[in-house]
């Protein structure tokens, strides 16, 4: 990843200094935090373990890696981490076979940004494989750009993914709006010097300065993404 000089903080055509909105999938644009977990649960009752339910706040939001790892070793079952990530992935990619429900709010903000043209990218820790499949679901023209976890040497709570995304759209990081669910991914767009709303989906997120908290995508809007961005 290449470091870019940040633009000049001035306003686009329109008044706002908005350049760019950076949205997070698994429980922000998509319901399906609780698939992940549910898939965890039933591999690790096949591998003979019963997961306890507070593990859910640890593994939640985080990359796979950190979310097997740690399920791998609080139960210390015997299974490696490799086998375990294709476990995981072919279970969520089961499920979304079925159903993928989007959150509420996601379709109509998705619209939105996108009759406006606003730079928007989809940023995850979920692989690639996962991504893209999920993306036929929520509309891959919606987005400029994807970023996926295993195409970033760090992802979340890293700030890479965010730096990397804010990059590719040529906006600078203190300029776009992210929009996130999980105090991990939280980590990560601050880091990156982000804005970030907070729709929290499995764990509550306190407000925090530079930090917007809501209730559920319904409340947010280009009009609210944009007062969220001044100038310095």
């Amino acid at each position: 990843m290449t470091s870019t000089v940040p633009a000049p903080l001035t306003r686009t055509a329109d008044g706002s200094a908005l350049q760019a909105v950076l949205l997070d999938m698994d429980g922000t644009l998509v319901d399906t935090e609780g698939f992940w977990w549910d898939v965890e649960v039933e591999i690790f009752a096949r591998l003979g373990h019963t997961l306890d339910d507070s593990w859910r706040h640890v593994v939640v939001g985080g990359p796979m890696t950190r979310s097997a790892g740690f399920l791998i070793e609080a139960t210390g079952a015997d299974i490696t981490l490799a086998e375990l990530t294709v476990l995981l992935n072919q279970g969520f990619e089961d499920r979304i076979e079925h159903a993928l429900p989007l959150m509420p709010g996601a379709t109509r903000l998705l619209a939105e940004l996108s009759t406006h043209r606003i730079p928007t990218a989809l940023v995850s820790a979920s692989h690639r494989r996962i991504i893209d499949r999920v993306l036929a679901s929520l509309g891959p023209q919606h987005f400029a750009l994807t970023v996926a976890g295993d195409e970033v040497p760090r992802t979340k709570p890293h700030p890479d993914p965010y730096l990397f995304a804010a990059a590719g759209l040529g906006a600078d990081p203190a300029r776009c709006a992210v929009v996130e669910d999980t105090a991990t991914g939280v980590a990560a767009a601050e880091a990156a010097g982000c804005q970030v709303v907070v729709v929290p989906s499995v764990a509550p997120i306190p407000q925090a300065p530079g930090r917007t908290v809501v209730g559920s995508l319904e409340e947010v809007d280009l009009t609210f993404l944009r007062g969220l961005i001044t100038l310095r």
